[in-house]
């Protein structure tokens, strides 16, 4: 379990020092995500062939866990469809929110899987999935701003 931590603020800190796939993504659906608790503000842009997830991005500002969040969501989520997109993000939902006592279900999950640290800090929860929420309101192509409160 200790290598596991040492995995997660490994990746938590080179996804937020170095995050993947920030940028405006032209001609993207896109949706707006906010975190009035910590501060996070991000815009998630993803670009759609069929339903393929050709190209996704994000912009914005947050703390540690929604930014490494956010960029391994981007990752993780390329070339995948909506549905197999929805599916991991009731996994990483479940991995974040489970019982901190009980081992974490991390199938298929892959680098995802290192955020399972942030269920022993409940009030992180809404910091490492904003992304995801932000991600499936613009996946639906709802106008209106996401916010985790």
């Amino acid at each position: 379990m200790d290598e596991m931590r040492e995995l997660y603020q490994e990746t938590i800190l080179d996804h937020h020092k170095h995050p993947r796939n920030f940028r405006k993504l032209e001609n993207a659906r896109s949706s707006e995500g906010y975190n009035p608790l910590c501060g996070d503000h991000i815009t998630v842009y993803v670009l759609l062939d069929g339903d393929v997830i050709e190209d996704i991005a994000f912009e914005g500002s947050g703390c540690a866990i929604c930014t490494a969040s956010a960029s391994v969501m981007t990752e993780s989520l390329k070339g995948k469809s909506t549905e197999e997109a929805e599916r991991l993000f009731g996994k990483f939902h479940d991995l974040v929110t489970g019982d901190p006592t009980e081992t974490p279900n991390t199938e298929g999950l892959g680098k995802m899987a290192v955020f399972f640290g942030v269920r022993e800090f409940p009030v992180r929860i809404k910091c490492a999935t904003l992304a995801w929420h932000t991600l499936r309101a613009a996946l639906e192509g709802k106008a209106e701003s996401v916010s985790t409160e």
